[in-house]
């Protein structure tokens, strides 16, 4: 969603007593359990307890909200149990775990430092808060607040960025106005030519010691939007059109969201009116590589890579979120999906995606948040869409993305427009949660069908994460299991990029090698032997192919190996 946009007054100078930009101890009582309060606090508004981003750890989900969070126990993910509902408003909650600790993004003015329900009246004071809060979850049926990060313009996102045992970083992205240097030393606005030290133009890199989180701190705000020639940090789009019949866009002074990738040390920002990569190999002080525009964006809004890192879906967040973009008669290209290519650590547009089923003028509907779904040899995605529901796409051709699965409900209302749907869908060991702003947590499970073979989405299942935040991406793996083996083939099949003959000769040495039980028996040799052979005959396939079939011969040959060393190692 957009950020808030509060109209507060910017008084001239700072005193002595205003807090600085750090963490340190909440000054009061913390989160506390809900309670319902008919008092409505100043800056209250309609998303006031929608539910908004969910992350993942264990057998755990938190769900974010405009009001605080709610906490999960999904070892069931028929049955998810309410362990905590906490209070702590500020919108719009977004949320991600590291280990025993708990982010949460706070932009509203409404935002106090002790999660108090009772708003702040005042232009400025020390008791507002917006930036990230940091909550020790140990415990998470009682969450304590640690740290309380103050930043200039609030957190409307927050992405972790690992360094190492010791410190985290996190890229805090505000969108809301800068606060007044009365309330938040060194905080101001302005036009850059006007005032240099700014708060616009950048964004926020706190560090966090993980044995002292406390003591979290802003030690960066990187101008990530500079003129590269002429040093202006106000470098990229300015603000407008593309000409007649185009998006209107903000001027890029703000990141709605940044989704890093540390396996390949890059980041994707989706930053107002342009689409950024960037070189996070000094996560204190990430630098951009490239920027991309597009005329038929009016708000780039998030990004995601796919698993090899050679490619970033950005969304479009046309209307804001809260209006019916998918229309018959809207644009394909407008509140859709740009997937770009990264050649040589620069990105080059390949093509659109938008879900397929037009909506009603009662859905609002636009890309909104989403993850990869782990299928061997292939780029799927699933993604939330608000009313418009969760589309799963495969975007392997860059140029031509296809849908393979979806869920609708429909609208929330038949006559009017109420504000709903997913916020979030992501994949997580074996199904999809979807963040429904409305009406609370939905899980689905995948079916098969003539897009999805059986043992693509066993493959798929297999991979088990042990925590998912999703401006975070970990490289995903595949154990070497025949089930791996076998969605390659299928993929192959369905490309005819396999010979009929391979495809039965490794599938039947597959089934063999499945029913050996003694490691150590002669059956087992036999197994071993037969698929070492027929991995260098299909990586022998793979130099002779071409595209796509090339790259899943050679991991078919790949698992082969891997599944026959199986047999060396007793397993």
């Amino acid at each position: 969603m957009p950020g808030d946009r509060p109209g507060n007054a910017t008084p001239p100078a700072p005193p002595p007593t205003a807090p600085q930009t750090g963490g340190g101890p909440p000054a009061s009582t913390g989160p506390q359990p809900y309670a319902p309060n008919s008092a409505a606090p100043p800056g209250a508004g309609g998303l006031d307890f929608a539910n908004s981003d969910i992350a993942f750890s264990g057998t755990h989900m938190v769900m974010g909200n405009f009001h605080g969070f709610n906490a999960y126990d999904i070892e069931s993910a028929k049955s998810p149990r309410l362990l905590a509902s906490i209070v702590c408003p500020g919108g719009q909650g977004d949320v991600s775990i590291y280990g025993n600790l708990l982010f949460m993004s706070v932009e509203q003015t409404r935002g106090r430092v002790d999660c108090g329900t009772q708003g702040v009246v005042e232009v400025a004071s020390k008791d507002r808060f917006r930036g990230v809060r940091i909550f020790d979850i140990t415990d998470i049926r009682n969450p304590k607040q640690v740290a309380a990060v103050q930043t200039c313009r609030g957190s409307h996102t927050h992405t972790l960025v690992p360094k190492d045992k010791q410190t985290l970083y996190v890229y805090g992205s505000g969108t809301g106005n800068v606060r007044s240097g009365e309330e938040l030393v060194d905080c101001s606005g302005g036009d850059p030519k006007e005032n240099a030290n700014t708060a616009l133009f950048s964004i926020d890199v706190i560090e966090v010691p993980l044995g002292a989180p406390e003591k979290a701190r802003v030690v960066n705000r990187p101008r990530i939007f500079a003129d590269e020639k002429t040093g202006n940090i106000a470098g990229l789009w300015t603000g407008g059109d593309h000409g007649p019949g185009t998006q209107r866009t903000s001027t890029t002074n703000q990141c709605h969201d940044i989704t890093v990738y540390p396996a390949v040390g890059l980041a994707a920002g989706a930053c107002s009116g342009n689409g950024i990569l960037l070189d996070i190999s000094d996560p204190a002080n990430p630098k951009r590589l490239d920027a991309v525009s597009d005329k038929n964006f009016a708000y780039w809004h998030s990004a995601s890579f796919n698993n090899d890192g050679t490619k970033v879906i950005f969304t479009d967040e046309w209307g804001g979120g809260t209006r019916p973009r998918c229309r018959a008669t809207d644009p394909l290209n407008w509140g859709a999906d740009a997937i770009f290519d990264i050649v040589d650590r620069k990105l080059q547009f390949a093509g659109y995606y938008k879900m397929p089923a037009p909506q009603s003028d009662q859905e609002n509907c636009v890309a909104h948040n989403g993850s990869l779904i782990p299928v061997p040899g292939r780029d799927i995605m699933v993604q939330a869409w608000y009313q418009g529901g969760l589309s799963v796409f495969d975007f392997t051709d860059s140029a031509h993305p296809v849908e393979i699965a979806f869920f609708d409900r429909g609208p929330l209302d038949a006559k009017q427009l109420i504000t709903g749907g997913y916020w979030s869908t992501y994949w997580y060991n074996g199904n999809i949660y979807g963040a429904e702003i409305a009406r609370g947590l939905d899980v689905f499970r995948l079916k098969t069908s003539e897009y999805l073979s059986a043992n693509e989405l066993a493959a798929a299942v297999l991979v088990q994460a042990t925590s998912f935040n999703a401006q975070q991406q970990a490289r995903i793996t595949w154990p070497s299991d025949s089930v791996v083996a076998r969605a390659y083939i299928d993929q192959l099949n369905r490309t005819k990029g396999i010979s009929t003959a391979r495809a039965g000769a490794v599938t039947s040495a597959l089934e063999r090698a499945d029913r050996v039980k003694n490691t150590r028996s002669r059956e087992a040799e036999t197994s071993l032997d037969e698929l070492t052979s027929l991995s260098a005959q299909v990586d022998a396939d793979a130099r002779t192919a071409s595209g796509r079939d090339a790259v899943r011969l050679h991991a078919l040959a790949a698992t082969l190996t891997a599944r026959a060393a199986r047999f060396h190692a007793g397993a």
